[in-house]
């Protein structure tokens, strides 16, 4: 089991990653959502915003009226976010689940896979 620390700097990681992608991100997804990261095995969870293709304003706690959540094992989020573990993979395998529109699903996927 990671710490909470650790899935805190993995998501600092995958914002790194999207903001210095953004232009690319941006041009293939235009994505403008509150998300929630709920960590099962921690009891912890974490919000921001996706937009522009930038991962903004993430900040330790819940927010339960995000419009995309995902919650998942503390190994299995950086598993994601280090590429190891593909999200649609995850997500049939109840690994991974993610409430959003199913719009919302399919730009996810492509930001996990442009970052």
């Amino acid at each position: 089991m990671a710490s909470v620390d650790e899935c805190r700097q993995a998501l600092r990681d995958l914002t790194a990653r999207l903001n210095g992608n953004a232009e690319t991100v941006r041009e293939h997804v235009g994505l403008d959502r509150t998300l929630a990261c709920r960590i099962t095995d921690l009891n912890a969870a974490f919000h921001g915003r996706l937009t522009d293709g930038q991962l903004t304003d993430l900040t330790d706690g819940d927010d339960p009226k995000a419009k995309i959540a995902l919650s998942t094992t503390s190994e299995d989020l950086l598993a994601l976010v280090r590429g190891e573990l593909d999200i649609t993979r995850a997500v049939a395998s109840r690994r991974v689940s993610v409430k959003a529109s199913p719009f919302d699903l399919i730009k996810l996927r492509k930001i996990l896979g442009a970052s």
